[in-house]
């Protein structure tokens, strides 16, 4: 039986390298990295600061371009787009979020949620009844016209991720999402974003430097010097262990 990460995978990179200039010399961020990510599968790149987890975010939903090397989501090519296409493809196939919220101050939460509907193309009567039932399901159904300075930390990465869900993406990017948070609001939030993903069978892949994050993964990346490690979940690795020794084979 094919293995489902190479059968059909939602993400393909193909010989990606980000290359900087910075002065007289070059500086290669990501080194001919090739990477398949299987559908509905949640996903956790790890690596130090400045090791370019976040340029690969950015390259993943076409914000920036790879200086050499291919990104297709579900089909679709993102290196051959235009800037254009490649912003028309994020608004209906990319759900982000951030380590800062990224919410718009001005806006209530509800209109925050609404706001990639809108941009979807939603009507507004279902866009709205789809904000406020993911608003529900992230426990915040009481605070639709609130203003995100009334929020706790928590409860802002809270409409951060009902708005990155909200219009039912192929692909969840999340960039330090617990950044910001204590530990055990970041656990809370970390625990209902996989609940949500799972739910929707929609695909993730978190950049972060928490190591909690591993617990809940499908597969674990380490970004270093420019590239990819596979790594086997922390989990994996305790349950393999706590196995009792096989008794020899008779064969």
């Amino acid at each position: 039986m094919p293995d489902d990460r190479t059968a059909s995978p939602l993400l393909r990179l193909a010989d990606v390298v980000k290359t900087y200039q910075e002065g007289e010399a070059e500086r290669t961020v990501l080194d001919d990295l090739s990477l398949d990510i299987a559908r509905g599968s949640s996903v956790v790149l790890m690596g130090r600061s400045g090791a370019g987890k976040s340029t690969l975010l950015n390259i993943v939903s076409g914000i920036d371009l790879p200086t050499a090397g291919r990104v297709v989501i579900d089909g679709t090519d993102l290196t051959g787009l235009s800037e254009t296409d490649r912003t028309l493809f994020r608004r209906t196939e990319i759900g982000f979020v951030f380590q800062s919220f990224n919410l718009i101050s001005t806006l209530t939460v509800v209109e925050n949620v609404l706001l990639p509907l809108e941009l979807g193309g939603a009507a507004s009567a279902d866009a709205r009844r789809r904000a406020e039932a993911v608003l529900d399901h992230v426990g915040l159904g009481d605070r639709l016209d609130s203003f995100p300075d009334r929020l706790s930390g928590g409860e802002q990465q809270r409409v951060a991720v009902a708005r990155a869900l909200a219009h039912d993406p192929l692909f969840v990017l999340a960039d330090e999402p617990t950044g910001n948070l204590d530990y055990e609001t970041g656990e809370e939030v970390l625990a209902l974003l996989y609940d949500l993903v799972r739910d929707t069978d929609t695909t993730l892949l978190v950049a972060t430097h928490d190591r909690e994050a591993l617990n809940r993964a499908d597969r674990v990346l380490h970004l270093r010097g420019g590239v990819l490690h596979e790594e086997v979940p922390d989990f994996l690795t305790d349950a393999t262990a706590s196995l009792p020794d096989q008794p020899p084979s008779d064969a």
